[in-house]
């Protein structure tokens, strides 16, 4: 039986880059209370089918609302892209129709129409993000006169969750990729971080691309997105708690989720495992 009780506003990642999204909420929204679970036992989802990530994610959501959670914000757009609508529209009916999932590519797609001059964008993101077309679909229904153009970036995740992401051989794999998408468009004016890791390798990102485009990272548009989302549904709101707090869960060692979220945020922090399936 799920609580009624208000409870914390739940962030799900398959590993660490949805730190960088519970950050960026963090520092707009620091009055609410906040439960991070990152299924790190079982990362990375890039490159695992679309019925694979969805059962995880579906798992990942249960074992949230069963901890109290009302509202749950998909950190990872591997789960956003191929998770997401299944989830809204088959199992949220079925488990409790007042609970709500959000994902953090529908944000950037709304925003990206007021980023670009040259209405030429960029998606760096994983090879399922990439292969699912997510950004192309949310994109054109809000823009469609948008021109997008997204290339896979299989190397940058761990790159950075093996704090690589300021050693001299990132540059290789980064310039790589920048050249690739900037070949295919000289044209884009935006490019959008489709993974939540990779703000980390900013400032190579910035180094390697060309002057006057404009590098769009998710944190601070899903926290904006957040803050109007719990603004228009007052109902969700108050079901949310207000203490200020953030407790982390992990599928994995807890001493390692503590060293690795070290890279990504600068609390320490309590870490506890679950098992999730």
């Amino acid at each position: 039986m799920l609580s009624n009780n208000p409870g914390p506003i739940g962030i799900f990642d398959s590993g660490y880059g949805g730190l960088t999204i519970l950050n960026g909420i963090r520092q707009l929204l620091p009055q609410y209370d906040y439960l991070y679970l990152g299924d790190n036992a079982r990362a990375p989802y890039g490159p695992r089918s679309f019925d694979v990530v969805y059962e995880f994610t579906r798992q990942a959501v249960v074992k949230l609302f069963e901890m109290g959670c009302h509202l749950i914000i998909l950190g990872c757009n591997t789960a956003s892209a191929k998770a997401l609508r299944t989830i809204q529209q088959h199992d949220l009916p079925q488990i409790d129709p007042e609970r709500r999932v959000l994902g953090v590519i529908r944000p950037t797609a709304e925003v990206i129409g007021s980023l670009t001059t040259t209405r030429h964008v960029g998606v760096l993101a994983t090879e399922g993000t990439i292969k699912s077309e997510s950004y192309n679909l949310e994109i054109h229904k809000l823009h469609p006169d948008i021109h997008v153009t997204g290339v896979a970036c299989p190397f940058w995740v761990p790159l950075v969750e093996y704090n690589e992401a300021d050693s001299p051989g990132a540059d290789y794999f980064v310039k790589k990729r920048i050249d690739q998408i900037m070949d295919l468009d000289p044209q884009i004016d935006a490019l959008i971080l489709g993974c939540t890791h990779y703000p980390l390798l900013m400032p190579k990102i910035k180094k390697y691309l060309p002057a006057g485009v404009r590098v769009i990272s998710q944190g601070e548009y899903v926290a904006k997105s957040l803050q109007d989302y719990l603004e228009r549904h007052p109902q969700v709101e108050q079901r949310c708690a207000k203490h200020g707090e953030a407790h982390y869960l992990t599928t994995e060692n807890p001493e390692k989720f503590k060293e690795q979220a070290q890279i990504f945020l600068n609390d320490d922090i309590l870490v506890e495992n679950i098992t999730l399936g």
